[in-house]
């Protein structure tokens, strides 16, 4: 594998990034080299693969209006079969400008104003955003730790799904924010409950490729062409290869008619291209990238590691839950017996970590932090030193 730079910490003050601009917001005395461990996006050397491709694709090509092309679509779908075993038809993509337009759209194309859309929660706070904002309701299925482990409580879960109301079921695999890969199992009872209460299942796979070892991801739409066809997966390489700014995500849509209602919800927002460093960012992340992704997936591991058995020498109250996919590490911090203020100021005034608070993903949350860490391994340690010496005082 060639020699990628992980160690490098880029300091983004100064360049407009929303994690950095919070972290300052939150503390204005925060001294230079603190990096916040907030929003999901990284603070590393981007793949050089993906820069120089980059680079010479905006000298040679106009940057004007441009349609997927071949080696786009093909890189795509290649990327499917080769890292997921997914064989997807080049007709079954639509692209939007993230997957979180995504969400919206398919909020808007699949239910009513007053109907219900279920969700798992804690949920990624976009999704909450996606149905109340479009002036439906919020349905909670909240997750159940069990032994350490969260779990989805398919009980609830079936009598939420046969409320005549409940039309959508919003879906994070793997899960953001606790971090867990649903089993085959799971997911194949999850499906059961969606055909039998003839639900859409809208099933957010953008950490699909972010899974740690001793776990496997399976896509929602390979357990059966039954659950497939009442699916629309939600994938990007924003999270994978940290091109979130370039605004692209493929929507895999295997049946037409949940396709155009779809795709017709999406151009009645004018939303229905991508920008050309758009597409040759994708393109070339799916066709240049493997080999610094795997380098990525060591990298978090490691700084998984290192967490579980820092906080469980030097804060055992903190409970830190196995990290089986995504770069996201959830964490418990109920057992300090603080207050979210309390905690909100130890953590940003004392300690200088800057994490993303429990209750941002509901109040399910309250009492967690989720903390990425997708940083250089020296960054995460000395934030770890910092919360450490700070809970001691």
């Amino acid at each position: 594998m060639p020699d990628y730079d992980f160690t490098t910490l880029v300091d983004r003050s100064g360049m407009s990034s929303a994690k950095w601009n919070a972290m300052r917001r939150a503390n204005p005395e925060v001294p230079p080299g603190i990096a916040p461990f907030s929003v999901a996006d990284l603070d590393l050397p981007h793949p050089p693969e993906i820069i120089d491709g980059l680079k010479a694709f905006i000298e040679e090509t106009p940057l004007g209006y441009t349609a997927p092309s071949a080696a786009f679509t093909n890189a795509v779908t290649g990327w499917m079969q080769r890292r997921h075993g997914w064989t997807v038809d080049a007709d079954w993509l639509v692209q939007t400008p993230g997957v979180v337009p995504a969400l919206f759209t398919a909020v808007r194309a699949f239910s009513e104003p007053g109907d219900g859309v279920i969700v798992q929660t804690p949920a990624y706070h976009p999704f909450y955003l996606a149905i109340e904002k479009n002036r439906r309701r919020v349905v909670r299925n909240p997750l159940r730790l069990d032994e350490g482990r969260f779990t989805i409580d398919f009980g609830q879960l079936e009598r939420l799904a046969a409320e005549p109301a409940n039309k959508l079921l919003l879906f994070c695999s793997p899960h953001n924010p606790t971090g867990r890969v649903w089993t085959p199992d799971e997911l194949r009872r999850l499906a059961e409950i969606v055909i039998a209460h003839d639900l859409v299942l809208v099933s957010d796979e953008i950490h699909f490729d972010l899974v740690l070892p001793g776990h496997r991801h399976t896509v929602m739409s390979t357990l059966g062409a039954e659950i497939a066809a009442r699916t629309l997966v939600c994938t990007a390489p924003s999270k994978t290869f940290n091109l979130a700014g370039l605004g692209a995500s493929n929507i895999v849509i295997s049946d037409p008619e949940l396709r155009r209602r779809f795709t017709a919800e999406r151009d009645a927002t004018g939303f229905f291209f991508l920008t050309a460093p758009a597409y040759k960012g994708c393109e070339l992340a799916y066709t240049k990238g493997e080999a610094w992704l795997d380098g990525l997936l060591g990298l978090i591991d490691r700084n998984h590691r290192l967490t579980r058995r820092f906080m469980a020498d030097h804060l055992p109250q903190v409970t830190v839950f196995d990290l089986e996919g995504t770069y996201l590490q959830w964490m418990d911090f109920r057992g300090l017996g603080l207050g979210a203020p309390e905690l909100r100021a130890i953590h940003q005034r004392e300690a200088l970590v800057f994490f993303e608070e429990g209750t941002t993903f509901g109040e399910e949350g309250a009492g967690f932090e989720r903390m990425n860490i997708a940083a250089p391994t020296a960054a995460v340690e000395a934030a770890l030193e910092r919360l450490a010496r700070a809970h001691r005082r």
